[in-house]
């Protein structure tokens, strides 16, 4: 069943990414910037800072608040793990963050002393997978915009030339009446 609604939801974010209007570039340029900002460990301002800087370089906000979904109650344990680990790598943190089963001052003291590494860790891991991330997604999504806006036109000038040709019988079957008339 929650496969199923999954599903569904990722197919209704398919389509209402696909029906955003203006130039394929800037939605894509957008989406990517908002698939590295869903990289980083900004969970809770993640939309307001790519919209922000989306709106700063006249790309689009509304899909780049669509790209830091990515990182959500579902994906974030995953997304995390996966820049925690390999960010540690890359800034040295050797040691995997073990939570205590009891909680105490001292303890707590300890955990405060390890947070700048842990979140150096996942800001260097979200950059390191975020880069390739957005340059996939840009790329993804132009084409799926190039795509959609095309098809989207071929359909509006199969239906314009449709009206053309009804408008053309109408004007036909007036003068036919017309001539009837003069008779």
């Amino acid at each position: 069943m929650k496969n199923k609604s999954l599903l569904t939801t990722a197919k209704k974010f398919y389509r209402r990414f696909l029906k955003l209007r203006g130039d394929p570039r800037e939605i894509s340029l957008g989406f990517a910037l908002g698939l590295f900002i869903g990289m980083t460990p900004s969970i809770g301002f993640q939309m307001v800072i790519a919209a922000s800087i989306a709106a700063f370089l006249k790309w689009d906000k509304i899909s780049a608040a669509m790209g830091v979904w990515i990182t959500n109650p579902l994906t974030a344990p995953f997304i995390y793990s996966a820049t925690y680990f390999v960010g540690s790598k890359i800034y040295g943190t050797h040691k995997v963050f073990n939570p205590p089963d009891e909680m105490s001052i001292s303890i707590a003291k300890k955990i405060l002393a390890k947070s700048p590494g842990i979140f150096y860790s996942l800001t260097i891991g979200g950059i390191v997978l975020g880069i390739p991330l957005a340059i996939a997604g840009y790329f993804i999504s132009y084409r799926l915009m190039l795509r959609y806006q095309e098809e989207l036109k071929k359909r509006f000038a199969a239906g314009k030339e449709k009206i053309t040709k009804k408008k053309e019988y109408i004007k036909g079957k007036i003068k036919k009446a017309r001539r009837k008339q003069k008779r």
